[in-house]
């Protein structure tokens, strides 16, 4: 049987670490501000110590071996930096990186905050779930006392003691058989015992944005599992009957979050995050509508629906992101032949008719001036950042007709900047872009001597780039 070990002290030193204040008690585990006795370190360390209660304790203990497994493999500043790890032979201990700071949980005591800065905060969050979902893991306890914040900004992930890893044995599913998480957060897929898929993590963020705008939990604080269940078949009531100052973009964003089935929700995390950051670009449904809750007779429908439902346990977060990329077309429009224009709107449909989940950004780039006025209307006084906009989505009708491509996977931006490498290079990184198509125009001496556009964009974008050009015969 497990054992309490040997009761910790200030001063005491374990495997070089010295502890130096216990910072927290909980009833998981203690937390202790620890310095490096063998080297210097560039951050404050912490040390996370399991709390194991009178004998055995499988819950504390599983979750335990399931973050030090896990917490080595992780990297990037949107996770505490894994420093060292002891195991139950001796003291069982995870030595890390110390956050700054609170959690988001006190935020919620000042509830109901404005949408934009919910959007701020969950747009934030969302990029560090899809920093994790990328490195195979699903955290599977996405909530406020879980969340905390660099000063630089970037949202951290902490506690993955439920987490799952794609290639990691599941400890938890292997010893439990009841639903793991935490109640309000929990996804309906969770409850129904699956915990591989990661929109489980998004439908937990769309909680979150909800208690912030409304003060009040979508699904309560169901204690038992046939509470947790009724998040099948019952809908929360809309965030804008209670907040009717609520922009209808906000309620579409949250309500999606909320969809029972995962494939109704939102695919990725980063597909979350960019609606987060142009909420003008999001596209409308009855979501936004809803001011009441389904009737008795829809609820009854969903819960004998429910009834006979079998989950779907085969995905997994990386398959997931694979799947569900955002693809960004640059078009030229002004400055690009009728040729490119058509060979980039088929080359496009080739790859979103391989990717139907994918969304697609239609960005189109109108040139400032670094110095002087910029000339903002036609000699008829019409806007000509309007006349751009109107342009792109002509360009993009013939691709929605034929794919029959939903208004929420198709959005349209007219970026204005002097630098048009740098503006596509910018909207790709801060939209978390996973593939940029572009046309590229004909050798000239003066381009080959200033580099083109889309020399530079591959060279300095993150991500796939297809460079799409008409050959001369």
């Amino acid at each position: 049987m497990a054992t309490e070990p040997t009761r910790l002290e200030a001063g005491q030193v374990i495997d070089g670490f010295r502890l130096d204040e216990r910072l927290h008690q909980g009833g998981m585990a203690h937390l202790w501000s620890v310095t490096a006795l063998n080297g210097p370190t560039d951050v404050p360390l912490i040390m996370k110590v399991p709390r194991i209660k009178g004998g055995e304790d499988p819950a504390t203990i599983v979750g335990f071996e399931v973050e030090r497994m896990i917490m080595p493999r992780l990297s990037g500043p949107h996770v505490p930096r894994f420093v060292a790890r002891g195991d139950f032979t001796r003291q069982p201990y995870i030595v890390m990186e110390r956050i700054a700071g609170d959690t988001l949980r006190p935020r919620l005591l000042q509830a109901p905050l404005p949408a934009d800065e919910i959007a701020r905060l969950g747009a934030s969050v969302a990029h560090a779930l899809h920093a994790l979902h990328s490195q195979h893991v699903v955290h599977l306890d996405v909530k406020p006392s879980n969340i905390m914040f660099r000063e630089s900004g970037e949202a951290v992930l902490v506690d993955f003691g439920l987490s799952r890893h794609d290639q990691l044995p599941d400890l938890l599913e292997e010893e439990f058989t009841l639903p793991m998480g935490t109640g309000p957060y929990m996804s309906p897929e969770q409850v129904q015992f699956v915990r591989s898929d990661p929109r489980s993590d998004l439908f937990a963020l769309g909680v979150m944005m909800y208690h912030l705008a409304t003060g009040e939990r979508p699904f309560g604080q169901p204690t038992t599992v046939v509470g947790l269940r009724k998040r099948l078949y019952t809908e929360p009531m809309p965030p804008r009957a209670s907040r009717p100052d609520l922009p209808a973009w906000f309620q579409e964003v949250v309500l999606h979050c909320l969809e029972v089935d995962p494939d109704n929700r939102y695919q990725t995390a980063a597909q979350l995050a960019f609606d987060l950051q142009n909420p003008d670009q999001v596209a409308l449904t009855g979501r936004a509508a809803k001011l009441i809750k389904a009737g008795p007779i829809t609820t009854f429908g969903r819960w004998f629906k429910a009834m006979g439902a079998e989950p779907k346990g085969d995905i997994t977060a990386t398959a997931q992101i694979d799947r569900s990329p955002i693809i960004m077309v640059a078009i030229g429009l002004k400055s690009s032949p009728l040729e490119l224009q058509q060979k980039l709107l088929t080359t496009v449909g080739r790859i979103l008719q391989i990717e139907p989940k994918a969304r697609l950004a239609c960005v189109s780039i109108m040139k400032t001036n670094r110095v002087g006025m910029d000339k903002l209307t036609d000699e008829a006084g019409n806007s000509l950042h309007v006349q751009q906009l109107v342009a792109i989505k002509h360009w993009a009708r013939p691709l929605q007709q034929s794919l029959k491509m939903e208004d929420q996977r198709l959005t349209f931006h007219v970026l204005e900047a002097p630098d048009t490498a740098a503006a596509i290079v910018e909207f790709a990184t801060r939209n978390r872009v996973d593939h940029i198509v572009m046309g590229a125009r004909g050798n000239s001496a003066l381009r080959r001597y200033l580099g083109s556009v889309s020399a530079q964009v591959v060279a300095e974008a993150k991500c796939s780039v297809t460079v799409v050009r008409v050959l001369p015969f």
